[in-house]
This record gives structure tokens, sequence and C-alpha cells, in this order.
């Protein structure tokens, strides 16, 4: 007992306690804070990596998320086919085809949630093949680079947009599709191999895409007294191939 109470009372063993102690003190009040190798852009920074600087990287913006181009200069350089993209986030054409002026915006609104989730698919499809390198301050990324309320808006219409499309498919897989052919000469055609062709309804495309359509199924005899199937103009009811 004796020899216990000497040790815990000897000095090394106070020096000892007092280091850990001090040791303990520093690494709680001088944590490294988190590292974010990524950088912040203003738009107007971002406007500079537009290609026409030879000395700089070309970027491009998608969805607030920015990616290094340079290996693509042919398409994304000055004068290139895609240089359109460069040095600004222009989410909305990627699926618009509008390259100029207004067109070339983030802003999805208005978008179906198709064309939402074409453009997370073009995200990855950036994610996948360049460097990414950053994020751009505005609609999608705060100030402290976290997600905004569009960017965790425009994720969740393309979930919605790929589970609407999966279900319309499982639900047109029931009923085939017609075979179709187009040629100049002949204009278009479309045919069954079983069953005769009818027009029907795409429910779940308004959702999906925000406009109602139309697709050509086949349809066995015994089919043809449901609702909703309409029969292509200029077709004989019961003919296994129509002109369109």
């Amino acid at each position: 007992m004796m020899s216990l109470r000497r040790i815990l009372l000897s000095p090394l063993v106070g020096v000892t306690s007092i280091v850990l102690l001090l040791a303990l003190y520093f690494r709680s009040s001088f944590k490294s804070p988190p590292q974010h190798n990524q950088r912040l852009f203003s738009a107007e920074e971002l406007a500079l990596y537009n290609g026409t600087d030879e000395t700089l990287p070309i970027l491009l913006g998608i969805l607030g998320s920015v990616y290094d181009v340079t290996k693509g200069k042919s398409h994304y350089g000055s004068g290139g086919s895609y240089n359109h993209f460069s040095g600004r986030d222009a989410s909305r054409a990627f699926v618009s085809g509008n390259f100029t002026g207004d067109g070339l915006t983030d802003s999805l609104h208005g978008l179906s949630s198709s064309e939402v989730k074409s453009i997370v698919d073009w995200r990855g499809f950036y994610s996948r093949t360049y460097t990414p390198v950053g994020k751009l301050v505005g609609r999608y990324y705060d100030s402290q680079g976290n997600p905004t309320k569009h960017l965790k808006g425009a994720e969740a219409k393309a979930s919605r947009g790929a589970q609407l499309m999966e279900k319309q498919k499982i639900e047109e897989d029931k009923q085939k599709n017609c075979n179709s052919r187009w040629s100049q000469d002949e204009g278009g055609k479309v045919w069954c191999d079983v069953g005769v062709p009818r027009l029907v309804q795409r429910p779940l495309e308004i959702a999906i895409t925000g406009s109602m359509s139309k697709r050509c199924a086949c349809f066995e005899e015994d089919q043809l007294d449901q609702s909703g199937l309409e029969i292509y103009k200029d077709c004989e009811p019961l003919a296994k191939s129509c002109k369109v």
C-alpha cells in the first residue's frame, strides 16, 4: 500500500499526468477543420474559365457542380460545338436545346420530371468522365458549399421521374408494342406479328413529360372490346399493318 502511494505521489507521475492533460486540451482546442478540396466559385469567377484564355482550364457547371472539361478542349474550347456550356451552369440547355440567351440558364422551372432526370443523368456523365473541381455558389449551393432546397428538389423530382418511367415500362410490357418502320419513299408503317395495331393512351406520360401521348400496341381479337383503343385512320379494323 505504501509503495503504491509513493508511486502516485511521485513527481514523475505528476508531470506525466499534466503532459497528458495538456495534450488532450490542445488536441480538442486546435482540431483541424474539415478539409474541402473543392473550390467554391461565383458566377463571375466561373465565367473566366470559358475556354477563351489558353492559360486557364475549361470549366463547366451543371446543377451547381463544376467540372474540368479541358481534356475535351476540341468540343468545349473556343469555337467548339459545346463551347456554349463552358464557363457557366446552363443546366436547362442540356434538355431544351436552346443554346442562346435565356436558354443558357440553370433554372429548371417548368421542366417535366423526365427532363429533370435527364439533367441529373448528364451530371452523372460528367462525374464519371471529367474531374469535379468545385461548386457554383447560387441556385444549387450556398456560400458554405451546402446543397440548397433547389438542388434537393431537383434530385427528388428526378427520382420521382425514374420511378414513374419504370412503372410505365412494367405496365407497357404487359401489352407488346407494335413494330414500326419509316422511309422517305414509303412513309411510316406499324404492324403486329401477333394481333392488330391499336393506338392507346399512355396514362403516366403526363406525370413524366408534362404532356399526353399515345403508343401503338398489339391486341388480339378477344381484347378489342377494351375501352380506349383507337384504330389508325384509313386502316381496316383487323389489319395486321397500318400506314401512319
